[in-house]
């Protein structure tokens, strides 16, 4: 296993939660030199200056001012959650067994879950002397299970079963003797009393590279945990070519973007208004120089239901990084934006493949038919190949992986220019 996919093995198995996954990523940046910009406070950006907010603790978006400004803005949106179990307050069913209540976040594949170890992970807000202070949680060992039914008592169970989310994926946390456990658990990693929580469950099983040749990668969350690290490192990548370059780390697309930190919040374009603020340009004439490139995984051919796929238009995992089409808009790619990200990846040595959606099988959307309608610029939806989306273990190829952070390399080291004919990328 080279370098790169060890790290990208590394910030799977830490990204346990969203809130997780958000801390990893600002690491990474603080490490690289970026600085923390409040939305409360004013803005100074110098040239040369490097970047970064967050918001709602899972959002976080970063940007560098070149030396001199030749261009627009050069954008990418990915995700960070993913569809899984949340704990509700009062969470805790007693009696024979202490189990978990528990709702399903986004929509996930249920039967996965069942029958593993799980533990939970997320944030709380803690009274101290000082007012409320958020912290981020994670219980490191296998403390539940939702168990399955016996086939003996369920024959139907390999006929197709619809799961009732009331009675038959509620966690067993342990005996009758158990009850208060979980919550005196948490209060004691937290370091005070608990006034709220946005705690979630988590498979406890880590990363895995594996095949004959090592070609796959499974985890939980690829989805889109994958394109946010290929953003993430193809960003830090990049080299100044007088465009602005904007990483974007957006919660909540698996239940619509609606939220203060998702895509169809103000996040995105509140940024790009303070940046040309600070830096005394025009927002409009920026943004007609600007491109977005929405990262977020695509359905690969399944090898053992190939019928599934667009015949002509079915990525394999290890092809490349797929650009998506749809005519409604659902992905945003049109012929503008892929000749654009084409010739980037052509640039960079990378293959490009093509996904649509089999005509009778309509697929869910993404990011950028919603970050458009806040911010409209041309946009490509992008994204790698994969398995299993939406099972809480998702496959993937780690070539493609390689592939997505060296193609955002080369996407944020040119200069996008509108020019009478069409558009210039140097």
């Amino acid at each position: 296993m080279n370098m790169e996919t060890q790290k990208l093995c590394a910030f799977l198995d830490q990204a346990h939660s969203v809130y997780h996954a958000q801390n990893y990523l600002v690491k990474e940046l603080r490490d690289a030199g970026y600085t923390c910009l409040k939305e409360s406070q004013k803005w100074d950006l110098v040239p040369g200056g490097k970047y970064y907010l967050t918001r709602g603790g899972t959002a976080v978006l970063a940007f560098r001012v070149p030396q001199e400004i030749k261009g627009g803005f050069l954008m990418s949106a990915s995700h960070s959650d993913r569809p899984c179990f949340k704990l509700k307050e009062n969470g805790e069913l007693t009696g024979t067994y202490t189990r978990l209540a528990t709702e399903k976040y986004g929509g996930m594949l249920i039967a996965p879950w069942l029958d593993r170890p799980l533990s939970v992970a997320g944030r709380v807000l803690v009274e101290t002397e000082n007012g409320i202070e958020t912290k981020l949680i994670d219980i490191d060992r296998d403390l539940m299970l939702i168990p399955n039914v016996a086939i003996h008592m369920n024959r139907k169970a390999n006929d197709g079963y619809a799961y009732n989310l009331t009675t038959d994926t509620l966690p067993l946390l342990g005996g009758k003797d158990s009850a208060g456990k979980l919550w005196a658990l948490l209060e004691e990693q937290a370091g005070g009393k608990i006034l709220g929580h946005d705690l979630y469950l988590y498979i406890r099983q880590k990363a895995s590279v594996w095949g004959v040749d090592e070609e796959y990668i499974s985890s939980a969350a690829l989805d889109d945990l994958e394109c946010a690290w290929g953003c993430t490192q193809g960003f830090l990548k990049g080299q100044d070519c007088g465009s602005i370059p904007v990483l974007c780390v957006f919660d909540s697309e698996e239940v619509g973007s609606n939220s203060t930190q998702g895509a169809a919040s103000t996040l995105l374009s509140d940024a790009l208004e303070r940046i040309c603020q600070a830096l005394h340009l025009d927002l409009r004439q920026m943004l007609s120089q600007s491109f977005m490139a929405s990262a977020d995984n695509a359905h690969g051919i399944h090898p053992n239901h190939p019928e599934y796929a667009d015949p002509n238009n079915a990525p394999v995992l290890g092809g490349g990084v797929v650009l998506k089409f749809n005519a409604a808009q659902h992905y945003t790619t049109d012929g503008v934006s892929a000749a654009i990200f084409r010739k980037v990846c052509q640039q960079s040595d990378v293959p490009v493949q093509t996904y649509y959606n089999r005509a009778d099988l309509p697929g869910g959307s993404t990011l950028g038919h919603i970050s458009i309608t806040h911010v409209s610029v041309p946009t490509a939806d992008i994204g790698l190949a994969q398995l299993a989306m939406h099972s809480c273990y998702e496959t993937a190829s780690v070539a493609d992986a390689a592939y997505l952070e060296k193609a955002m390399a080369g996407y944020y080291s040119i200069c996008l220019r509108q020019t009478e004919d069409g558009y210039s990328l140097n």
